[in-house]
């Protein structure tokens, strides 16, 4: 018997006993050796969980990492022994998004296992947490794509929690490197600054517009003054941030929204009229996990620098508590032989 974690009901979520079902003959077992809280498990508990029949639960865990265990007799191209990275996109139920299985138990079903598709080869070499890093990592790639930046452009990010700090590594990496981090948090905007940004700090205590302009110089929409800025990304969700922006973008500028804001915001459609600024939002990553995989050995020190906190399965409530302190950046659920 082993374990899984569900949510049962607003802010009830618990580590109860599981007997996983047993596998078709297209299904593959993995056995996890780590997996990832993801901010979106966070707001699933205080949702009550999604999905969730009445009675019933909604298994969590979706940024998982792990060895094969079993391989149904019409699964190809996958053996035992065999070391994936799941991709909960490509999996039927969207494992740990409302589906019947969560990656936060020791033993996950992945019904219609494909390699290439819902399972994807771990590059030799790589201990699981990394290579349990990639669902984020993937999120923040294509948020970063959706920017539609090049080398020598200027960036800003809102929020410095996970998906804000893959966005800083994947904007420096690419050449972006005048990124300027923003977070109430002194811990994440170090981790900014390590990443490779040129500045971070807390907006709620400097002048944004000021120091985007000392920053980014300045752009000019008719006859009113706007920050140099290319491109916002927002990965925090405050209320305020869409309509800062519209209010000090420049001409032609973009912005791309991939926090889950759970109410609407206003927008000054006269403010942006005269800028034909773009908004957009990114979610997912429809085609970014291969490229994150790829680049896994490459960025590994910097990668492993996102992990901020380690627990073992059967300390992962403590895990969720870290991982809604705002000092955290990602928080990693490790199980039997993670670093193998």
């Amino acid at each position: 018997m082993g374990h899984v974690l569900n949510i049962h009901e607003v802010n009830d979520f618990r580590l109860d006993a599981y007997q996983r079902p047993e596998p078709g003959a297209g299904d593959v077992v993995v056995k996890v050796k780590a997996c990832g809280v993801c901010g979106s498990d966070l707001t699933y508990i205080k949702l009550g969980g999604i999905h969730r029949k009445p009675g019933g639960v909604t298994p969590l865990g979706h940024e998982a990492a792990g060895e094969v265990m079993y391989v149904g007799k019409d699964v190809e191209h996958l053996g035992v022994g065999q070391r994936v990275i799941i991709n909960p996109m490509m999996t039927p139920s969207y494992i740990g998004s409302g589906g019947p299985e969560g990656a936060f138990t020791e033993e996950l079903l992945v019904r219609g296992g494909k390699l290439g598709e819902s399972l994807l080869p771990i590059p030799d070499g790589l201990p699981y947490d990394i290579a349990a890093m990639t669902e984020p990592l993937a999120v923040a790639l294509h948020g970063v794509n959706r920017m539609q930046l090049k080398p020598g452009d200027k960036a800003v990010v809102f929020g410095c929690g996970p998906i804000g700090l893959g966005m800083v590594l994947w904007l420096v990496d690419r050449g972006v490197t005048d990124v300027v981090a923003l977070d109430l948090a002194p811990e994440r905007l170090e981790r900014a600054r390590a990443l490779g940004a040129r500045a971070a700090f807390d907006p709620t205590r400097e002048d944004l517009r000021a120091r985007l302009v000392e920053l980014h110089g300045t752009g000019r929409v008719f006859s009113r003054e706007t920050v140099g800025t290319d491109a916002f990304i927002d990965a925090a969700g405050a209320p305020n941030i869409l309509s800062d922006v519209v209010r000090m973008a420049k001409f032609q500028s973009r912005m791309v929204i991939t926090a889950a804001h759970s109410k609407p915001v206003p927008l000054d459609l006269g403010a942006m009229l005269t800028t034909e600024m773009t908004i957009t939002t990114a979610v997912g990553y429809p085609t970014e996990m291969p490229d994150v995989i790829a680049a896994l050995p490459r960025l590994r020190d910097k990668i492993g620098s996102l992990i901020s906190h380690r627990f073992p399965f059967a300390r992962v409530i403590d895990a969720f508590d870290a991982a809604a302190t705002p000092q955290s950046a990602k928080v990693m659920v490790e199980f039997d032989g993670a670093g193998a």
